[in-house]
């Protein structure tokens, strides 16, 4: 497990830049040769992930979303265990959160813009108002987001308005989409429910963009999980079995994965 680089001060200010903004970034966080050693272990599993389900393009075209396996270099306690991103999220959802997640997007060659949408729909639609969070992206790219590559773009604060009026403040000019260009080691914390798209990677490199998910205790969406294999339970931190309790635990991770079965993502 991880130590903290940020007192409790300065983590209440990168939750106050969440609530403002719908997000906030943690720059250099994580070793670059750390992300070094996930890209050369994630490029095999884009191309086998590719060459048998390269018709699941759900996310648009030439774009490709990948389960990561719980293992060696991606179940990482500094990562997914870290003190200052769980000190965030703990202010976020609560102290008793899970975590659900552990997968990648990856556009390619070929990409396109994505429509606006929101990745989880509102809990209580007829309402008319959103109310406060309850489902992180935890966020962190295998690569330098540039220009090029496909930024991801945000409407800033959206996460507190129905889709409705954050569509309307978009289209009136009274809030504008903008590109959010991580460097390697930056990790940034977001709520799923802002307005945002994917947008074209005009260059032949992969851009790979890591996500943690995150939520309240009682939240379920049974489209994805994390296949905990039993023998790594013992060296997990309490915090941690804690957090991925509900996920199925497993006997070893060669079995084949499945098909990926989280398609439905954009509300």
């Amino acid at each position: 497990m991880s130590s903290r680089r940020y007192d409790d001060q300065q983590i209440q200010r990168f939750v106050d830049d969440f609530h403002r903004d719908s997000f906030c970034i943690l720059p250099a966080h994580i070793s670059n040769d750390k992300m070094s050693r996930w890209k050369q272990t994630f490029e095999p599993l884009l191309h086998d992930h590719i060459a048998a389900q390269g018709n699941l393009q759900n996310r648009g075209a030439n774009r490709y979303y990948v389960t990561l396996p719980f293992a060696h270099p991606f179940a990482d306690p500094d990562i997914y265990d870290n003190d200052d991103v769980l000190a965030i999220v703990e202010k976020l959802v609560g102290k008793d959160f899970r975590m659900v997640q552990l997968a990648t997007d990856t556009p390619t060659r070929g990409s396109d813009y994505q429509e606006l949408h929101r990745d989880a729909p509102p809990l209580f639609p007829e309402w008319d108002r959103e109310t406060p969070s309850f489902q992180l992206a935890v966020n962190f790219p295998l690569v330098d987001v540039t220009d090029e590559n496909g930024p991801f773009e945000v409407v800033r604060g959206t996460h507190v308005l129905s889709k409705a009026e954050a569509l309307r403040r978009l289209e009136s000019g009274e809030a504008k989409l903008e590109p959010v260009k991580l460097k390697l080691g930056d990790v940034m914390i977001r709520d799923v429910r802002h307005l945002h798209r994917g947008t074209p990677n005009r260059t032949d490199e992969p851009r790979p963009m890591v996500v943690i998910g995150y939520s309240r205790k009682w939240l379920h969406r049974p489209e994805v999980n994390i296949r905990v294999p039993r023998a790594a339970i013992a060296s997990m931190s309490e915090r941690a079995r804690h957090m991925l309790r509900g996920n199925p635990v497993v006997e070893s991770l060669d079995a084949p994965e499945e098909v990926e079965v989280y398609q439905s993502f954009a509300f």
